[in-house]
C-alpha cells in the first residue's frame, strides 16, 4: 500500500505529538491532502540527521519520521477505552482512557 492523496488513513506515531488542539497524541486519522519533501515543506534540502518527507493529514502535518503504521480506512473509533489490569488471581479495570486518536478531519 503506498499513502493516496484523498484518502483516509489513520497514522500511528513513534511519540506522542501535540496537535492543533493542544492536547497529546499517539495517532491520527484524517484525509490525505499531501506527501512532501524537505525541501516542499520547509523549503531547505535537510540533511541525513533530519527527515526528508512530510505527510499532510487534515488539518496537520506528521514528520515521516515519526509515521509507525499507516492503514486505509473509512472508519475510525474516537471513544475511550477501557485499561485492565491483569493479575495471577483477578482481573479488574484500573481505569477509561480517553482516546488517544486525533481526528484532523474536524475543523475547530
Amino acid at each position: 500500500m503506498s499513502i493516496q492523496i484523498g484518502k483516509k488513513v489513520l497514522l500511528t506515531t513513534n511519540d506522542w505529538f501535540r496537535a492543533p488542539d493542544g492536547n497529546s497524541y499517539k495517532a491520527v486519522y484524517g484525509t490525505i491532502k499531501a506527501v512532501l519533501s524537505d525541501n516542499e515543506f520547509l523549503g531547505i534540502k535537510t540533511n541525513r540527521h533530519s527527515t526528508n518527507w512530510y505527510v499532510e493529514i487534515g488539518n496537520m502535518t506528521v514528520a515521516g519520521c515519526q509515521v509507525f503504521y499507516a492503514v486505509e480506512t473509512d472508519k475510525c473509533s474516537f471513544g475511550t477505552y477501557t485499561n485492565w489490569n491483569v493479575g495471577e488471581k483477578e482481573t479488574n479495570i484500573t481505569d477509561n482512557i480517553p482516546c488517544a486518536i486525533y481526528n484532523a478531519d474536524v475543523e475547530d
